[in-house]
């Protein structure tokens, strides 16, 4: 199976695209690849702060989605991270020069678009779940009414 390019999965444009690649996926899971160097968004002396963790995970299940869509014909809708229960990073930074693999694994997904992920993420060629949490997410029918009419989850 051919994997598409990350930015077709993804609602989100230029710098803010934070993952690499999509090395695998299927309809509960995704792994995906992020590779630091000193000019990585957000990076500092000692690598990427590990709280940047969260947005890795949120922006893997988004792909997860955005494949998802595509397998159904559909366009790549935007989506809200609502939270994050029980993050833990073992580590302060994500090392710079390191690759790390973010894997996400599909725990719920109601017919509202509300959704929860359990996600882990490695350091390629080092420690198994650096990172880890649940990560709650919500994806509206129509992202601009949801905003536009105030409506809450």
């Amino acid at each position: 199976m051919s994997v598409p390019a990350i930015r077709a999965l993804l609602p989100h444009a230029g710098q803010m695209v934070l993952l690499d690649r999509v090395l695998a996926v299927d309809e509960e899971t995704l792994c995906a690849e992020v590779r630091l160097h000193a000019g990585s968004m957000l990076a500092g002396e000692g690598g990427v702060g590990a709280w940047v963790g969260i947005e890795y995970m949120a922006q893997a299940i988004a792909a997860h989605a955005g494949w998802l869509a595509q397998q159904r014909g559909e366009p790549v809708k935007v989506g809200v991270l609502l939270g994050a229960r029980n993050y833990a990073s073992s580590l302060g930074c994500f090392p710079r020069n390191g690759v790390l693999k973010v894997h996400v694994r599909r725990l719920l997904m109601a017919d509202n678009g509300l959704g929860a992920f359990d996600c882990r993420i490695d350091v390629d060629g080092g420690a198994a779940g650096v990172a880890t949490a649940v990560v709650t997410v919500f994806q509206p029918e129509d992202f601009n009414q949801f905003l536009n009419n105030g409506n809450a989850v």
